[in-house]
């Protein structure tokens, strides 16, 4: 019997942001404001029935900043959802590029943004008994950080006495830990945005303490890092090195890494990637 040779795996091409951002894009089914400037907005995709919906909060990513994105990135991924059955509450924020983002301000955004939800509940039929959080990129940190936001000490600029409980937490080729991110010149993101972001420590005082999620572990919060094993904008030790920190002060944290997979897969609706992160999704939202 004669054996034939093992057969070459086929190259891997990551999509781009066109192969994305070209596709005709879906579109929310309402949209709120929580605060007076443009950015300050929430869409709202509800799938058909009366409810209660289950509902995730999603926030974007972009680098934290509006130039780079805005939440209509994941209006896909949104559409995906609204279509088996799940609301979706997609925030916006001020990025570092806008007045008043950066520090506080891009913080105090999604922290409004995320308590809005609960204002609106009623009016949209939203079950709030369980919220999962998911952000993709940046917006990966900014899930976390909603997470923790209990961990925040009261006297912090960003302190909120009651915020939104998130039951679970999903990053999507996130930078979960700022302080990495900081040191690590080949993130996407680069490091000068992550100053810009928390403000230059030592300026005024060190912001790392209250946005930082690894400085506010444990959480208390399961969570999910969802990443591409060729993500090539985000480095994987990103991930990896804030799975050890988080599992080492007591949190449930797994990271699922993905082959042939970069970081526009991660909201692009047809990938493993993705399809991966909505089980993970489902399986929060029914308390498994």
């Amino acid at each position: 019997m004669t054996s034939l040779p093992a057969a070459t795996p086929p190259s891997f091409t990551p999509l781009k942001w066109p192969d994305l951002t070209k596709r005709p894009q879906p579109k929310p089914d309402a949209t709120i404001s929580y605060g007076e400037d443009a950015l300050q907005k929430a869409d709202v995709w509800l799938p058909i029935g009366l409810g209660q919906h289950p509902v995730v909060l999603m926030v974007h990513g972009g680098c934290w900043t509006t130039s780079i994105a805005d939440r209509s990135l994941m209006n896909w991924i949104a559409d995906d959802l609204r279509k088996s059955g799940i609301a979706v509450w997609n925030i916006e924020y001020r990025g570092v590029d806008r007045p008043g983002g950066g520090y506080p301000g891009t913080f105090r955004d999604a922290a409004a943004a995320a308590d809005a939800l609960l204002k609106h509940a009623t009016e949209f039929r939203l079950d709030t008994k369980r919220i999962v959080a998911v952000g993709h990129s940046a917006g990966g940190h900014l899930a976390l950080w909603l997470a923790a936001r209990p961990r925040i000490a009261r006297g912090s600029p960003l302190y909120t006495a009651n915020p939104l409980k998130i039951a679970r937490a999903i990053s999507l080729g996130g930078l979960p830990d700022l302080e990495a991110a900081a040191a690590s010149p080949d993130n996407g993101c680069g490091t000068d945005v992550v100053a810009q972001l928390v403000g230059k420590p030592g300026s005024r005082i060190d912001v790392y303490g209250d946005t930082s999620v690894t400085r506010l572990l444990p959480l208390g919060v399961r969570q999910d890092l969802v990443n591409g094993r060729e993500d090539k904008i985000i480095p994987l030790r990103l991930g990896t090195g804030y799975e050890a920190q988080a599992r080492a002060k007591g949190d449930r944290v797994a990271l699922h890494i993905v082959d042939r997979t970069g970081h526009v897969e991660l909201i692009a609706p047809e990938s493993a990637a993705w399809a991966q992160a909505k089980h993970i999704i489902q399986t929060a939202l029914a308390g498994r």
